[in-house]
């Protein structure tokens, strides 16, 4: 039978099927990937008394869950914690981090190689290892059950370093040479050209950062050791020791995703825009 594009001449395209699998492939990966958290969403919105999944999906959902969240433990100072904690973490190491990562590049000391070499070492040692070492440090100076204890310790962060300073080292030195022509110091100049130009690698830095922090449970388990002290996520660990239904723990996880997913939606246009950026550098 003659078609369309036989009778004009035209072949069919045999590479069709090889267009649609790979879209095809990503729909199962994301279905696969969303299931668990449309199922949360479910158990969260669900009456106590309504059988968990996969028995059964309720005839009805409910947002009394979401509200009687907040009267679990002290919820609020969970939250407040780890807001503190996440955000805090992000403006100081970034600053820093940047800071240091403009020093290794534009300026000449002795040393310089052997320190950035120093600080990717750091890389290699697990949190584990130093972890008794700090904790006896952050005691000392009465830092456990508090909030600059908790913080402190978490700041220098040698990967962001490292990141930042590879960003940086791309930068024409022109752009640096017409600044001292004008006559501009150096914090106008890591102010003004430095930080704007590498917008991306700090919007992705922080959502890296915010996210290692907000989820972290090993250290502010050592250094909170009372209820007032802890972050959101011990909150959460220890909600299966005390009277609280399977919808209540659903609830207040999906609480707790909410700030990471608005911190991703607020930045994710400086990293697209960082893509395009370096891909039509020439």
């Amino acid at each position: 039978m003659t078609t369309p594009s036989t009778a004009l001449g035209l072949r069919p395209d045999a590479r069709t099927p090889r267009r649609w699998l790979p879209a095809l492939a990503l729909t199962l990966i994301s279905l696969f990937t969303v299931g668990p958290l449309l199922a949360v969403i479910v158990l969260a919105l669900s009456p106590e008394d309504a059988p968990t999944l996969p028995q059964a999906i309720p005839d009805s959902l409910t947002f009394d869950n979401i509200t009687r969240v907040f009267e679990v433990g002290d919820f609020p100072r969970w939250l407040l914690n780890s807001l503190a904690y996440s955000a805090v973490s992000v403006v100081v190491i970034l600053l820093t981090s940047s800071m240091a990562a403009y020093a290794l590049v534009r300026k000449r000391f002795p040393g310089r190689n052997a320190l950035l070499w120093a600080i990717v070492a750091t890389l290699m040692v697990p949190m584990q290892a130093t972890l008794i070492p700090t904790f006896i440090l952050v005691a000392r100076l009465d830092g456990v059950n508090t909030l600059w204890g908790l913080i402190m310790p978490t700041l220098a962060n040698a990967q962001a370093v490292f990141l930042i300073r590879q960003f940086v080292r791309d930068l024409p030195d022109e752009l640096f040479d017409a600044a001292r022509i004008d006559g501009a110091g150096e914090w106008r100049t890591f102010s003004r050209i430095v930080l704007p130009l590498i917008r991306p690698v700090l919007a992705t830095l922080a959502i890296f950062v915010f996210l290692w922090h907000w989820n972290d449970l090993l250290w502010p388990l050592v250094v909170g050791q009372t209820d007032e002290a802890r972050t959101l996520t011990v909150g959460l660990a220890t909600l299966h020791t005390e009277t609280v239904s399977t919808a209540g723990i659903m609830s207040a996880a999906c609480i707790s995703f909410l700030p990471c997913l608005v911190i991703f939606v607020v930045l994710q246009r400086h990293i697209v825009a960082g893509v395009v950026s370096s891909g039509v550098k020439g």
